[in-house]
C-alpha cells in the first residue's frame, strides 16, 4: 500500500528529527522536587507567552484540563460551559468523578456561547443551589469544527466573570491554531481569563505534554493536584525538550495545516453528495456531511486505499489537518474519495 493519508487528528503527528535530537540531548532533573531545567524552561516561556506568571506542565491535555477544574473549584461547585466542550463530551466523566462538580450546560453555536446566555443560568445565591464557581471555553472548539472564539466574546465573559466572583477558564488546546488563524496573540486571548490550558502533542507536533498557566498561587495549588492525579513526573525533561521544541519552530507553520484544510474543504465541496459549510473552516478541522452513502461505509473503503478519517456522527466525517499530510497527501485524499462516491 502506498504512504498512509492520516486525517484522524492532529495527536498523531510524531516528532520531527531536529525534536528528536533535542530531546535527546536534554538536561534532565527530578520534576517532582522541581529540580528538571528542562521542564522549567518550558514552563517559563509557556507562562511568559501567555502573559501569566506561572505554568504546570502535566502529561496530556485532559489531566491540565482536570487539574485547572480541580484548582478553581470545590466540590458539590457547578461550571457552566457547553454541551460539546471537550472537558465535558470526552473526559470520561472526570468532572463529577474526579472534582466532584456539576456541569450547567449553556446553549452554543459550533461551541460558542454569549455572556448574555451565561447570565440566564445564574442561579440565586441560595442555600436550595449549586454554586457557580467557573465558566469554561474551549479555543479552538473541537467539536465546533476548530471554531474560533471572537476576542470580543471572551472579554464579555471575563467581565461578566469579575461582576459576578466567577473564574474563566480557558481550554486552550488548539489555542495555538487560533492565534496563527487571527494573528491575534496567544496572550491577548489570555489575559481575559483566569488560567488557561494549552497542548504541545496537537498542532504542535510533540510526542507527549500540555500546560496549565495561571497566579502563581493558582499553579502551586494546582502542583498538588497533579501529584494526587497521579501526573507527577521525575526526569520529564526528555519529554519536555519535545515540548519547548515546537513551541520555538512549529507554531508559524499551523498556517500550512489551515490552508491544507481549506484545500481539502474546497475539494470535498465539488464532490457529488457532500455537503461543507465552507464558511466554518476556520483552521484545521474540515467537518463534512454524505448523502450518496453512510459515512462509516466512506470511512471503511477510503481506509482500505489508505486515506483514514473518523466517523463524527452517522452521516458526518471529520478531518484533521497536521504536519503528518502535506498538499500531496491532501489530493490524494481527494483522489480517493471521488472515486469511492463516483463508483457508490
Amino acid at each position: 500500500m502506498t504512504d498512509i493519508v492520516d486525517l484522524r487528528s492532529d495527536t498523531l503527528t510524531r516528532p520531527t528529527p531536529a525534536m528528536r535530537q533535542a530531546m535527546a540531548e536534554a538536561v534532565v532533573g527530578d520534576d517532582v522536587w522541581n529540580e528538571d531545567p528542562t521542564v522549567i524552561e518550558l514552563e517559563r516561556r509557556t507562562a511568559e507567552m501567555l502573559g501569566k506568571e506561572a505554568a504546570l506542565y502535566v502529561p496530556s491535555g485532559t489531566m491540565s484540563n482536570q487539574v485547572a477544574l480541580r484548582s478553581h473549584t470545590e466540590p458539590g461547585e457547578e461550571i457552566i460551559t457547553d454541551a460539546d466542550a471537550h472537558v465535558y463530551f470526552y473526559e470520561a466523566g472526570a468532572p463529577a468523578a474526579l472534582a466532584g462538580v456539576s456541569c450547567r450546560l449553556a446553549p452554543a453555536q459550533r461551541g460558542i456561547f454569549s455572556a448574555d446566555q451565561v447570565r440566564q443560568l445564574l442561579r440565586p445565591r441560595d442555600v436550595h443551589f449549586t454554586p457557580t464557581k467557573l465558566i469554561w471555553i474551549e479555543q479552538t472548539h473541537n467539536r465546533g469544527g476548530g471554531s474560533i472564539w471572537p476576542l470580543e466574546t471572551i472579554a464579555e465573559l471575563s467581565q461578566l466573570a469579575q461582576q459576578q466572583g466567577l473564574r474563566l477558564h480557558m481550554d486552550g488546546a488548539r489555542l495555538w491554531n487560533a492565534s496563527a488563524a487571527t494573528g491575534i496573540s496567544e496572550q491577548r486571548y489570555a489575559q481575559h481569563c483566569d488560567s488557561v490550558s494549552v497542548c504541545f502533542s496537537k498542532g504542535l507536533g510533540a510526542p507527549v505534554g500540555s500546560a496549565v498557566v495561571g497566579s502563581r498561587e493558582f499553579i502551586q495549588r494546582a502542583r498538588r493536584f497533579r501529584k494526587q492525579y497521579g501526573g507527577g513526573m521525575r526526569q520529564a525533561g526528555i519529554i519536555a525538550a519535545g515540548a519547548l521544541y515546537a513551541l520555538q519552530h512549529h507554531r508559524q507553520r499551523l498556517a500550512e495545516d489551515h490552508a491544507h484544510a481549506r484545500l481539502l474543504a474546497e475539494g470535498l465541496a465539488a464532490l457529488p453528495g457532500v455537503e461543507v459549510d465552507l464558511e466554518g473552516v476556520q483552521t484545521n478541522i474540515v467537518v463534512f456531511g454524505l448523502k450518496a452513502m453512510p459515512a462509516a461505509q466512506l470511512v471503511d473503503r477510503a481506509k482500505q486505499q489508505g486515506v483514514l478519517v473518523l466517523c463524527r456522527s452517522p452521516d458526518t466525517i471529520r478531518a484533521v489537518t497536521s504536519l503528518e499530510v502535506g498538499r500531496q497527501g491532501i489530493q490524494r485524499a481527494l483522489d480517493v474519495f471521488r472515486t469511492i462516491l463516483s463508483n457508490k
